[in-house]
């Protein structure tokens, strides 16, 4: 039963009142003033309180006055009196829930308390509301507390170097990977330095951009920078970044830095170790090659000699021209082998590659022919005069040629027409297409995947392996590539593609300069 406290000094208004509301389910107490329904309201709490205004003693306006002060949801209905508007104006403006005039009547009674009713009804929904809200709110706080906790642990203990900024450069973040990268303590950083200070100038120049908002930049995809360090070392890293929004406005930025020190350090450990082990496959390999050419030099001198004691001219010529071949053959591998083993700068100048084709064919014909191989060129009318390297043109062809009369030479096909055929056409983006067609022995793929790999020959002793990795090494310094397909018995194409530029005035005028 819900509680309510009748305050009225008139004895008889509260015996009629209690009934009648205790008859509508009320639990009703009853107090002749003020000092005494205070006393009931401290004892019982009841929710709803009827009460005189004029009463002697402790009036109406100070009981609601002090009832408000124990329990501000306490719903209090003020009885006047004929002439006591201004008293209940006032009860009101206390925060006194309705009044009712006497004699009051029931209906407006009942009207008065469903009132109070409905409003003690939503302060506590209101309440109930409240108390989830606030139930939902720290159980977020305590979550977004968990994550910044987490997101802070993760920042502060990430090897990489983190570093964010606001929206004006200054930096707020500087974790301890930043410290062993950059050299400076946190303290000589957060809020005191700038990324255009701290960053290499290249990218803070790109974070400056992205900050003012001047251009859309895209700093995700990773890049490797040199870091200058608080004591001068330079340190080498790989960088990637972001400009920070929040509804299409720049808030900041932050930047990763990964510290390459140390892979940088097995890296060359690594270079090291492998160009010890080319070492000593390239000096068994070359050993094998030299005997086989000590070899062939002490045969032609035995045949020599003996010729010499028998006044045979035959025997002589025949004793020479295997020492020729021999002398040849070693000064064919000190050639590929200072190729090899140097850094060579392109030499550009204004050429003809038509004519360097032609060269290579004149060189080669007489070894085709001698060995019933034809030699064919298909060259390219609109390619005409470029700046481009043609010592790396000749030598490339020089050795892809050879290499496809040699693979005509070793196909044990029976009646078969060996071709060889060198084409040249002009590509788009300025590059030009050399291809060398054979039709000889061809490769299989486990054959194909080593020609470029180091000293590896399929001419056995007849070849040192050197060739294709002359031929690729010095295409690749001319930024060009170099394609192969084969299939075995069938024949081998060798595609090189080579970058060039059209003849200027400079170029023409630096050829001139050179040559003087």
């Amino acid at each position: 039963m819900p509680k309510l406290l009748i305050i009225d000094d008139e004895e008889g208004i509260r015996k009629v009142l209690t009934l009648s509301l205790t008859n509508d389910g009320y639990d009703v107490s009853a107090a002749a003033g003020g000092e005494e329904g205070i006393e009931i309201f401290k004892r019982e709490s009841p929710p709803i309180i009827l009460t005189d205004i004029k009463m002697p003693g402790m009036d109406g306006i100070e009981t609601l006055k002090q009832i408000k002060e124990l329990n501000p949801d306490a719903e209090v209905i003020m009885i006047t009196g004929h002439g006591d508007m201004d008293l209940a104006i006032e009860a009101l403006k206390l925060d006194a829930s309705d009044f009712l005039n006497k004699p009051i009547k029931d209906e407006a009674l009942s009207i008065a308390l469903k009132r109070a009713e409905q409003r003690i009804s939503i302060k506590q929904k209101l309440k109930a509301y409240t108390d989830d809200l606030e139930r939902m709110v720290r159980i977020a706080t305590e979550e977004v507390k968990r994550r910044a906790e987490f997101q802070n642990k993760l920042i502060t203990s990430s090897n990489d170097a983190i570093i964010a900024t606001d929206e004006k450069g200054d930096i707020i973040i500087y974790n301890k990977g930043a410290e062993g990268i950059f050299g400076h303590s946190r303290s000589e950083i957060i809020r005191k330095m700038n990324i255009d200070r701290l960053y290499p100038q290249e990218i803070a120049s790109e974070f400056r951009s992205g900050l003012e908002m001047r251009s859309n930049i895209d700093l995700s995809e990773w890049k490797e920078v040199d870091i200058l360090s608080k004591n001068g070392e330079i340190v080498p890293a790989r960088f990637s970044g972001s400009i920070l929004y929040a509804e299409d406005e720049v808030v900041g930025s932050v930047g990763f830095f990964q510290d390459l020190r140390e892979i940088k350090r097995l890296q060359k450990e690594l270079i090291t170790s492998e160009r010890l082990a080319a070492t000593g496959q390239t000096v068994a390999g070359l050993a094998h090659y030299i005997k086989n050419i000590l070899n062939g030099l002490k045969g032609g001198a035995y045949v020599l000699n003996v010729a010499l004691d028998k006044s045979d001219t035959d025997k002589i010529e025949s004793g020479w021209k295997m020492i020729e071949r021999n002398v040849g053959r070693i000064s064919d591998l000190v050639l590929d082998l200072l190729a090899y083993s140097k850094e060579r700068q392109p030499e550009k100048e204004n050429c003809f590659p038509n004519e360097i084709i032609k060269e290579v064919y004149a060189l080669m014909e007489s070894r085709a022919a001698e060995n019933n191989i034809e030699i064919k060129i298909d060259l390219d009318p609109l390619l005409g005069e470029v700046y481009i390297d043609p010592k790396a043109i000749h030598r490339s062809l020089l050795n892809l040629v050879s290499n496809a009369i040699d693979a005509c030479i070793f196909d044990s096909t029976s009646k078969k027409r060996w071709q060889v055929k060198i084409t040249s056409s002009i590509e788009e983006n300025h590059v030009i297409r050399f291809e060398v067609v054979d039709n000889g022995i061809g490769m299989d793929k486990e054959t194909k995947e080593k020609i470029f790999s180091s000293l590896f020959s399929t001419k056995g002793e007849r070849g040192t392996g050197l060739g294709l990795l002359v031929t690729e090494k010095i295409i690749k310094e001319n930024g060009g590539m170099i394609q192969v397909a084969s299939q075995k018995g069938s024949g081998t194409t060798f595609t090189v593609y080579l970058p060039y530029q059209e003849v200027t005035e400079n170029s023409r005028q630096r050829e001139v300069s050179s040559r003087r």
